[in-house]
């Protein structure tokens, strides 16, 4: 089964060639890193260190590690950590948060198992903690043969995805065999991939540690410098589309129109397109929109203070600007991605708004739903959420007291479910205690006359 997943896989990558060189060519995706996809990683300089290799896929698995890097640090510091991902977006954000506390950053190896061998004789981890649930069948594999630990970590799996999983059950099953400990999310979670084929024995529940990421201290020099600049005062509501994609970035754009209308009052905009290859796109949006706009990357200049919209078309400066909105709307979910985020705004004390498409957050949506802590537009045509976004908007500005409850039943939700990184640290103990290879690097060490933790 491993030889067939293998051939697909090598189909699938021909068969998609094109598309990577045209993304390649177009916005430069894919470029970056190629070397280390194809497993050439230079060696990490850690004094012979026992390596923790934590893999995040994009900016959302990353920004939920920061609290699991805190951690590890703190009550493992006998570890040195080395962080992968598989977008360019996420490195970029890997590389900015973690610049102090990860001995190595870099691109996920391609899932062959003779790339995944070079990349895991360089690396040498003793664990390897997947966040959420990226499973990748040959380098699992590798890992196992290589008595390498692995976990998953604040794991997840959508009805959407095991739908498709089941579907190869027992080729899932025999992959699942190589993790070690699944420490999951929700009870669903739990379940779904235990009707899987992981051992139940191996599988916890902790909660979900993006409460404890959004809760986490932000940049203040960074939001006063947002305020400075762009001159952002507290009886001015600022409005933030936050993780956009089309056509979430026109639909905000009409909706503020009608709000400037119907409220009688012109509030500031920020949009901060999810993914960074298409600020162009949304930048050409804004020159026809009519509304005075501009780019946060821009040379600052005296009349940026006067602008309606500001695009905010960098990487990793967007949860210093949650502090700074009255209301947040978190994007990917007018569009049909599944959603994104909505914990760092709400532990912000924003009024978030979000569409009715949150399957990747789904249990956490309904939480906030229930508690009235978050506001969901109905599923409706594009053209009438336009409508219904900007009515949603104007009662929240026509009435600060309504907009002031959802964002403080929005903190205190997040506040009440922190927690999940301590109890996933105490559960990586098992392996980060008892791993093989750190034997072997304590040993090794040793026989050098090195210090050991």
């Amino acid at each position: 089964m491993y030889f067939i997943y293998s051939l697909i896989l090598g189909l699938g990558f021909l068969i998609l060639l094109p598309r990577f060189l045209i993304d390649a060519f177009r916005h430069g995706k894919y470029v970056a890193g190629f070397r280390e996809r194809l497993g050439l990683l230079p060696r990490i300089q850690n004094d012979g260190r026992p390596v923790v290799w934590i893999h995040c896929v994009s900016v959302g698995e990353t920004q939920a590690a920061r609290p699991l890097v805190k951690g590890i640090r703190e009550r493992f510091p006998e570890y040195s950590i080395a962080i992968s991902t598989v977008t360019l977006t996420g490195q970029n954000l890997a590389r900015e948060i973690f610049k102090h506390d990860a001995a190595h950053i870099f691109y996920f190896p391609f899932d062959w198992r003779w790339i995944a061998r070079k990349s895991l004789r360089t690396i040498s981890p003793a664990a390897v903690l997947i966040m959420e649930t990226e499973l990748w069948p040959g380098f699992l594999r590798e890992c196992d043969a290589r008595q390498v630990p692995v976990a998953i970590v604040n794991g997840r799996l959508s009805e959407k995805s095991f739908r498709r999983y089941r579907f190869i059950r027992r080729f899932m099953s025999r992959v699942l065999s190589s993790i070690s400990l699944a420490i999951m999310q929700t009870e669903a979670d739990v379940e779904r991939l235990r009707a899987l084929g992981m051992d139940a024995d191996k599988t916890f529940l902790t909660g979900n540690m993006k409460f404890d990421a959004g809760s986490m201290p932000v940049n203040d020099l960074l939001s006063a410098e947002f305020r400075r600049r762009f001159k952002l005062a507290d009886d001015a509501p600022l409005i933030l589309a936050a993780s956009t994609h089309a056509p979430e970035e026109v639909i905000i754009l009409n909706a503020i129109r009608q709000v400037f209308s119907k409220s009688g009052s012109k509030p500031r905009l920020v949009i901060a397109p999810r993914h960074p290859e298409r600020f162009a796109e949304v930048a050409d949006l804004l020159k026809a929109s009519g509304l005075h706009w501009v780019r946060r990357t821009a040379a600052a200049d005296p009349r940026d203070g006067e602008a309606e919209v500001v695009l905010l078309d960098s990487i990793g400066e967007l949860q210093s600007a949650y502090s700074l909105a009255s209301i947040v709307f978190v994007g990917g979910s007018i569009a049909k991605t599944g959603g994104h985020n909505i914990l760092e705004p709400a532990a912000a004390g924003a009024a978030v708004i979000t569409g009715p498409h949150t399957y990747n957050f789904q249990s956490v949506v309904e939480t906030f739903v229930a508690a009235g802590a978050i506001i969901q537009l109905n599923p409706i045509s594009d053209s009438a959420v336009i409508t219904e976004l900007a009515d949603v908007i104007s009662e929240l500005l026509l009435n600060p007291g309504r907009r002031q409850e959802v964002g403080e039943r929005a903190r205190r939700l997040v506040n009440e479910n922190r927690g999940a990184t301590d109890r996933t640290l105490e559960l990586l103990t098992s392996i980060l205690r008892d791993s093989p290879n750190v034997a072997q690097t304590d040993s090794s060490l040793r026989a050098q006359g090195a210090p050991t933790a």
